[in-house]
């Protein structure tokens, strides 16, 4: 059954599919689960009488996060039409699929914004009246809630009635979806950091690296706060322990923000992440990161990969602004620059919600006292158009591809879109348990990149975010082999690999640069 509704100002078609119900499945606080899916009705999602395609990614993570299909037994449906749950679910919701392609769940939940001229008070006030109950303040942008229905009607309905009061300026559906981690893991073969130091060995040429080494000569980023959002983190781990914020923190099942790590969900692909960008040098540990002086604020969110982008939002937000989720944090606690792996890992396809698109903005607008902070975001592991990820096309995100050690680029995202290429193929880093891994993936090519743009920032605090994505372009080798066009922009390659000694040269002059001036001003 065809449904639609308003995303971003713009009409987006979604398609109900009928006669089966999704369940969250209540768990005892870890992953055993208080009952049986097959108490509910017959699994949908799986088995010759499968209702619908859902891609093994997909269901996995879904059934990582207790949330399983099935076609409703009587007494299910009985009891979703009094809008009640039935004993042993948590939630439930119709299963859609949407407009880029992907299974989601539609639950009672959205997110509403209203006219900012309206104090937040009365803003509440209007929304109980509009049969809503407050869930959270979204706090990144004016008057933006995250709400429920409390009268029946599904997000979908309420979100459609809801656009034609006055006082309301957006109201979308907050859909469950999987959010799954970029990277296309392969078996470890090397156990060097050929990223920060390439010889030519293993099949490899020499110099195809990111230049680190003569950077670390100016400067380790130390001063700079880099925050690496990812489903999870070893934040006891050897390489990292001394290097990670009091201001890192995770969001638990029910989206509840947690300051701290003790709790913190450990997962591999984060861990390995934040090594990339800031795993520590000279302690006798392993390898080390590009930025091995930075302070590493580790966000997790989105538990198991199934989550609403209302929760990516807010951890977004809380990078630039801790003070949104933590009542004792200070305006300036907040992340310079900003890592996010997370996103379709099957397929470029990512509609971006209001949400998320108002905390990307806030964090490049209002960080660093209004400087901004860079968001560098993974692209597709696919070989595949960046124009459908509305996250990674979106003007205010560097969107990062990976390269291999013999510099060419490796079938990530293509497009105007690309800002540039990092080493992303066998790099070596930390792993969860303390222990290290060869891996392959934009998602390790993107804190690559970030960890250059600290040193970057390390040298030259004045940058904004635009003027450091603009000197990462600039100061990129242009490999390859490739014609670059008259933007000095290629679709497979986008600027080039980044390389941090010339990134770092660069910012130090600029701000050599501005002190000269100033100087000169004042005589």
């Amino acid at each position: 059954m065809e449904r639609y509704f308003i995303r971003r100002g713009k009409r987006v078609t979604v398609d109900e599919i009928e006669g089966v119900v999704a369940l969250e499945l209540e768990t005892d606080g870890q992953r055993a689960r208080s009952a049986s899916p097959t108490d509910f009705g017959q699994l949908a999602a799986s088995g010759a009488e499968r209702a619908f395609d859902l891609s093994a990614d997909e269901a996995a993570a879904f059934e990582d996060a207790n949330w399983v299909f099935v076609k409703p037994a009587p007494q299910v449906k009985a009891m979703a039409s009094r809008s009640e749950t039935p004993p042993g679910i948590r939630k439930q919701g119709k299963v859609v699929r949407n407009s880029d392609g992907r299974i989601c769940v539609l639950t009672d939940e959205l997110v509403v914004q209203l006219d900012p001229e309206i104090s937040r008070e009365e803003a509440r006030a209007k929304l109980r009246d509009m049969g809503l109950e407050v869930v959270r303040d979204l706090k990144f942008a004016a008057n933006m809630f995250e709400a429920r229905t409390v009268d029946g009607v599904d997000a979908i309905d309420k979100a459609l009635t809801l656009v034609e009061n006055g006082d309301v300026t957006l109201a979308e559906p907050s859909l469950v979806q999987s959010i799954a981690r970029r990277l296309r893991p392969t078996d470890p073969e090397y156990s060097q950091q050929w990223q920060w130091s390439n010889d030519g060995s293993g099949g490899g040429i020499a110099g195809a690296d990111v230049s680190v080494e003569a950077a670390w000569d100016q400067t380790m980023g130390a001063g700079v706060k880099v925050a690496v959002i990812d489903n999870g983190f070893d934040a006891d781990h050897p390489d990292l322990a001394a290097g990670v914020s009091a201001q890192s923190g995770y969001f638990d099942r029910r989206s509840d923000f947690h300051i701290g790590t003790a709790g913190m969900p450990d997962e591999a692909h984060g861990t390995f992440c934040a090594g990339m960008a800031g795993a520590r040098q000279g302690n006798g540990q392993g390898g080390c990161g590009a930025a091995p002086e930075c302070d590493l604020m580790l966000i997790a969110t989105l538990n198991d990969q199934v989550g609403t982008q209302a929760s990516l939002a807010r951890a977004v937000a809380y990078a630039a602004d801790p003070t949104l989720e933590d009542d004792n944090a200070e305006a300036g606690d907040g992340a310079d620059i900003i890592s996010c792996s997370l996103g379709p890992s099957s397929s470029a396809k990512w509609a971006m919600e209001a949400a998320l698109e108002a905390a990307i903005d806030f964090a490049v607008r209002r960080g660093r006292g209004g400087l901004g902070c860079a968001v560098f975001w993974a692209v597709s592991n696919g070989n595949v158009e960046i124009r459908h990820d509305e996250v990674c096309s979106d003007t205010r995100t560097i969107a990062i591809g990976r390269s291999t050690r013999s510099d060419t680029e490796n079938n990530s995202g293509y497009g105007p879109e690309l800002d540039f290429l990092a080493p992303g193929v066998s790099v070596y880093n930390t792993n969860s348990g303390g222990s290290y891994r060869t891996w392959t993936g934009t998602s390790f090519a993107t804190p690559c990149a970030a960890g250059v743009g600290a040193l970057g920032l390390a040298v030259n605090a004045d940058l904004t975010a635009d003027q450091l994505r603009q000197m990462m372009r600039d100061t990129c080798d242009k490999i390859g082999g490739v014609t670059y066009d008259a933007n000095a922009h290629h679709s497979d390659y986008g600027h080039g690999r980044i390389n941090a000694e010339r990134l770092v040269t660069a910012a130090n002059s600029a701000a050599g640069a501005r002190h000269d001036t100033k100087n000169s001003c004042g005589e």
